[in-house]
C-alpha cells in the first residue's frame, strides 16, 4: 500500500473532521447511512464497535479503492447505554444522571477497504462530572448543544465545564482517539497528511 491511497471517514460529525484535520490528514467525508439500533442486551463496547464495522463496511462497499475511518461513540452511566437525547426532556434525565458521579465514554473505529475490516478497536475513556444544579441544566439545554451528542453533552463545548476529571484520552469523549487511529492508519499503509 502506497501514500496515494485516499481516506474517507463514513461520518457527518463535525467533531470527526475536526479532530481529523487537526491532525494535519487529507481525509474526503460520506456518511454510511448506517440505522444505529442497538441488540438487546448488547453491552456498549459491542454497540459501538458493530455500528463502527457497519459504517467503514457500508462506505468501503461504495468506494472500495479507498481506506475508510467509521467510528461511533457511547456514554455508559450507571448500566445505561446514553444515546443521543430523543427531546429536551430526555437530555435533562441524562444530564441529572451524570450529574456528580463517573460515567464511561467508549468510541469504536474501524479501517474498511475493499468493502471488508482492515482493523477496529475500541477506546475507552472515564469521565467525572461535578454536582450540576437544575438552573445549570436548564441553562445549557436552552444552548441545543446536547441535541446532537451522546449522553446530552459536548466536552468541547460549554458542556466541558461540567467535567472535573477525564481518565484516559479526551479527544476519545469528542469522539475519535486520535492517537489510535493514527497508528492503524499507518499500519493499513496510509500517511496521507494534509499538503
Amino acid at each position: 500500500m502506497t501514500s496515494s491511497l485516499k481516506l474517507i471517514l463514513a461520518s457527518g460529525s463535525p467533531r470527526r473532521r475536526q479532530l481529523l484535520a487537526e491532525a494535519g490528514l487529507r481525509f474526503e467525508c460520506l456518511e454510511s447511512g448506517v440505522e444505529e439500533v442497538r441488540l438487546a442486551h448488547e453491552a456498549g463496547g459491542e454497540y459501538a464497535l458493530r455500528m463502527a464495522r457497519a459504517k467503514a463496511i457500508a462506505v468501503s462497499a461504495r468506494v472500495p479503492d479507498a481506506i475508510v475511518l467509521g467510528a461511533d461513540t457511547i456514554v455508559e452511566c450507571a448500566g445505561e447505554i446514553l444515546e443521543k437525547p430523543r427531546d429536551a426532556d430526555d437530555a435533562r434525565r441524562m444530564l441529572e444522571m451524570l450529574s456528580g458521579r463517573a460515567h464511561v465514554v467508549v468510541t469504536a473505529f474501524a479501517l474498511a477497504s475493499a468493502g471488508g475490516v482492515i482493523e477496529a478497536d475500541a477506546v475507552e475513556s472515564r469521565v467525572f462530572f461535578r454536582q450540576l444544579s437544575d438552573a445549570e441544566i436548564t441553562k445549557y439545554l436552552a444552548t441545543g448543544e446536547p441535541f446532537d451528542k451522546a449522553g446530552a453533552y459536548g466536552i468541547q463545548g460549554i458542556g466541558g465545564g461540567f467535567i472535573s476529571k477525564v481518565e484516559g484520552p479526551r479527544d476519545n469523549v469528542m469522539g475519535l482517539p486520535v492517537s489510535s487511529v493514527l497508528a492503524a492508519l499507518t499500519r493499513a499503509g496510509f500517511d496521507g497528511k494534509a499538503g
